[in-house]
């Protein structure tokens, strides 16, 4: 089972490490994203390059100072490396090296992590003088690069994606896995109830309610079956620790969260009916609804609660997410069990709507019928043409139309259309991504060619217009 890959960046404030970041996630229109209060100042973001795809971490700056570095803020580089696969080390080429960097690089030596060596801010000045000194770390190669102005990145990113598994071969692994079982990503903040949760989906006390100091930090992977159907569920939930713990560990559970929404088929975001929608659950919402995930949401700990509160609720609920009315939404007490069966037939469904087949004449057929209800508009006085649809994608369904001046298509006009494929193919709980395509037209700039009879015949025509012309003026 392929994972997407996490990288840590890290180093001394100021460095740039926020700078390099933003280049990697934002400029490749990678979502950003920043769960405040659940991570206070981590940022974590989806990095794509090529083929590849992978978790960016910016941990804030390590304060490191000539006694050596501050314990906590050592802590979370270090919780942010044992969470990563390779770790980018930043160095400032204009500061120099400071005894900072030395003692950063003495404490990163003892993991095994690969580390790749990143200086940054060498425009101005001459690399190889910048970076002779760093080579008292005793490193083979160094990676000069300029963050704000993307020089060298790319050639980093190049060695970097090189040492992960072939894409292809993960894309494999997950078809085969999309088959053999539907993964559940039980998700949502601590204490909502998702272990609680997860023992009552699996009728049992399979998962240890975690309330100890020590738990296990990565996400639990628990294959089942019910009623003959293979299922995963993936427990996001043993990454809480007790408060009277450092809650560096806390800081980086996000980061399962987010390995848990993208390996899964279908996620069920746990949120809490006492405490209502907080940003935090929209934050979560957010991620999942970017990774194209199908959606399921538990309202939990229903029971108990006042007619008017439930009201309240739910109004909320209406209000707050209009943006992902696709979703089923179940009141449910984890506890008492109350409405969780009900939670299989939602999920079920928005499995099969995600995954199912769709064929190009029946896409062609519904957008046919949409662009007949309602034309796309006019641009400069030529209306655009949506002439055909086909599959393009499972898990999220991705449909692909072909036609003119696509690029033209007002984003009100494409809702209308992912809402009349979503309903005509009766898809429930999945988003529908719309991608389109301009066809060109296959006579442009070709010439065409005339045989030699054909010019003869052309010439005579055009000797006979000039002739007929002639007398006409004369005539005048």
């Amino acid at each position: 089972m392929s994972m997407i890959p996490v990288v840590a960046l890290v180093g001394r404030p100021n460095v740039g490490k926020s700078t390099l970041f933003n280049r990697l996630t934002r400029s490749r229109d990678a979502l950003v994203a920043d769960f405040p209060g659940l991570t206070r100042d981590r940022k974590y973001g989806e990095v794509k390059h090529g083929k590849h795809r992978f978790i960016a971490i910016d941990t804030g700056g390590i304060t490191g100072d000539e006694e050596g570095i501050d314990s906590a803020m050592a802590g979370q580089s270090l919780a942010a490396i044992d969470e990563a696969d390779a770790v980018l080390f930043l160095l400032d080429a204009r500061a120099g090296l400071t005894p900072s960097d030395h003692a950063l690089a003495t404490k990163f030596r003892s993991s095994n992590k690969p580390f790749y060596y990143v200086v940054n801010k060498v425009d101005g000045v001459d690399p190889n003088t910048a970076m002779a000194e760093f080579y008292e770390l005793g490193v083979e190669q160094f990676y000069p690069i300029t963050a704000t102005h993307g020089r060298g990145v790319r050639h980093l990113l190049d060695e970097l994606v090189a040492t992960f598994p072939p894409v292809e071969e993960a894309e494999e692994d997950k078809e085969e896995d999309r088959y053999k079982s539907t993964k559940i990503a039980i998700i949502g903040r601590p204490n909502v109830g998702k272990s609680t949760l997860v023992n009552r989906l699996l009728g049992e006390d399979r998962v240890v309610v975690y309330d100890q100091p020590g738990t296990t930090r990565d996400s639990i992977y628990i294959d089942y079956e019910r009623d003959g159907e293979p299922y995963t569920l993936i427990d996001t939930a043993g990454v809480r620790r007790r408060k009277n713990v450092k809650e560096v560990v806390e800081k980086f559970s996000i980061v399962k969260t987010l390995k848990a929404i993208d390996d899964a088929n279908v996620t069920i975001l746990v949120m809490d009916a006492r405490e209502g929608i907080v940003d935090q659950d929209l934050h979560l919402l957010g991620q999942v609804v970017e990774s194209g995930r199908a959606l399921v949401l538990a309202v939990n700990k229903w029971d108990g609660l006042e007619p008017d509160h439930k009201d309240r609720v739910k109004f909320e609920l209406e209000r707050r997410l209009q943006f992902i009315d696709y979703a089923e939404v179940h009141f449910i007490s984890a506890l008492h069990g109350t409405g969780v069966g009900h939670l299989y037939e939602s999920v079920n469904k928005a499995y099969h709507s995600a995954t199912d087949k769709m064929s190009t004449r029946q896409l062609t057929t519904i957008l046919e019928g949409a662009v007949f209800d309602h034309p796309p508009p006019m641009v400069n006085g030529r209306r655009i043409k949506l002439r055909y649809a086909h599959a393009g994608g499972q898990n999220p369904p991705i449909v692909v139309i072909h036609g003119n001046q696509t690029d033209k298509v007002p984003a009100s006009y494409q809702r209308y259309l992912e809402k009349t494929f979503r309903r005509h193919l009766d898809m429930v709980g999945t988003p529908i991504r719309i991608e389109f395509r301009t066809s060109e037209n296959p006579y442009e700039g070709k010439k065409n060619k005339l045989t030699s009879r054909q010019v003869n015949r052309k010439k005579r025509l055009m000797k006979f217009v000039k002739k007929k012309d002639a007398k006409k003026k004369r005539g005048k």
